[in-house]
């Protein structure tokens, strides 16, 4: 049963599609969401469509598996954000649960994808992955944040995975796992080097793809990596969530 918490966990999605108005704006035709994946639309900027996803339960909890795709078509700008942190829980079986983001951005399209943090809680085991298909035109501002335990607690298992295509090619394939279980090194010196706190921002225009921005290092914790299309990863660590998120906003700030 979707959306409604039963033995074995939630099975719950959420839908969101934006498309130009021919006015000038951004309509949204499709807005759903079931059980904790809440949909609202807020109030917008000029062109741009705004949508935040709230949390409505608890989770996600163990056995769970999330779903959430949004697609701007073209023509359109949209911004979606949430309306406070995701916290990874254990699950009563201890079974592993899922988060699946599925993005899409058409030709002459932009998409704000600006979610809170995720937080790993102690116990919990949770496998996100996001894909994101993109138009050779398409705008992208991809934001992850992930903080490996709540405040003086170890972290749950967490394995995360990013795919990026553009005009359907590859450009960004990688994988992360941090936590019990997770392989040997990954809070080492060649992994995060001790930091529980870790994001990355993927920044797609199709100007970079005649001047792509250069590789550095943007701050202590933080680099940018050009990627092979109109396309840059930057990638940062840090001590907690709040020096995390000057890290990225300074690299977003950065690169516009």
């Amino acid at each position: 049963m979707d959306g409604v918490r039963v033995p074995g966990g939630v099975r719950a999605r959420a839908h969101v599609l934006a498309r130009g108005d021919g006015r000038g704006g951004t309509a949204l035709p499709v807005l759903e969401g079931e059980g904790p994946l809440a949909v609202r639309r807020t109030r917008g900027s000029g062109v741009e469509a705004r949508v935040v996803l709230v949390g409505a339960m608890s989770g996600p909890l163990g056995g769970d598996h999330l779903t959430v795709a949004a697609e701007s078509a073209r023509g359109a700008r949209l911004r979606v954000g949430s309306a406070a942190a995701t916290l990874a829980l254990p699950g009563q079986d201890g079974a592993g649960a899922r988060y699946d983001v599925r993005l899409t951005v058409g030709d002459d399209a932009e998409l704000l994808w600006l979610p809170e943090q995720l937080i790993s809680a102690h116990g919990s085991d949770l496998h996100v992955t996001t894909r994101v298909d993109l138009a050779a035109t398409a705008r992208l501002l991809l934001r992850e944040e992930q903080v490996l335990g709540r405040s003086g607690e170890e972290p749950g298992r967490l394995t995360s995975r990013l795919t990026v295509r553009i005009a359907g090619r590859c450009v960004l394939d990688q994988e992360l796992a941090c936590g019990p279980g997770a392989p040997a090194g990954w809070d080492g010196p060649a992994g995060l080097a001790g930091h529980r706190a870790v994001g990355q921002l993927v920044v797609a225009r199709p100007e970079f793809a005649t001047a792509p921005p250069v590789a550095r290092v943007l701050a202590e914790g933080a680099a940018v990596m050009p990627l092979a299309g109109p396309c840059a990863l930057v990638t940062a660590v840090a001590s907690d969530a709040l020096r995390l998120r000057r890290l990225l906003d300074g690299a977003s700030a950065a690169l516009r």
